[in-house]
């Protein structure tokens, strides 16, 4: 019998895999588009891969998820109890990306900026493999409390680095001034 593991995943890489899955659905929009979707990853990869910071582990596991192996699942999983810290290049070992142009990506993000490659491998994992680690617990006030403890998260960063591009922004706004 399976226990439950989401007591060893930290509750930062919960939130970013749940957060993963709302930006694929929004992306893919209603009824699915997805030729739409293949030009935003693809833009992404593009971006990764030739060197553009984008310092958004979001945005990074958007871009591989689909594209990445994980050659390693009990490794991974074991290395998800910890956000903040854990061995990067472990966790890039774990994982395999047969197409050229997003293992260049990700060859680029891990060798400029490791953790932030160790964090979308993780959160692309858990998304990915969500049978291997939620719980039973999906209530609507298990995800308002997790929020909840999200909601006042200030780390005080306000510099513009990593923030993507207006193009890359442009890619996720598909109904352009129907907003306003």
């Amino acid at each position: 019998m399976n226990k439950p593991m989401n007591k060893n995943i930290h509750h930062e890489f919960v939130y970013q895999s749940r957060e993963l899955g709302i930006q694929i659905e929004d992306t893919l929009g209603e009824p699915p588009d997805r030729k739409n979707y293949a030009s935003v990853i693809k833009s992404l990869i593009g971006e990764y891969a030739k060197g553009t910071e984008i310092d958004d582990v979001n945005l990074l596991s958007f871009a591989l998820a689909d594209y990445l192996s994980f050659d390693d699942p009990t490794g991974l999983l074991k290395q998800c109890k910890q956000y903040d810290k854990g061995d990067a290049a472990k966790v890039i070992a774990m994982v395999s990306c047969a197409d050229a142009e997003a293992a260049r990506a990700l060859s680029t993000v891990a060798d400029n900026n490791p953790e932030l490659a160790r964090k979308a491998i993780l959160t692309s994992f858990l998304f990915k493999n969500t049978h291997r680690w939620t719980h039973v617990d999906n209530s609507l006030e298990a995800s308002e409390e997790e929020e909840d403890s999200d909601t006042n998260f200030d780390d005080g960063d306000d510099d513009e680095r990593g923030v993507p591009s207006q193009d890359v922004i442009d890619l996720f706004d598909t109904r352009e001034d129907e907003n306003g």
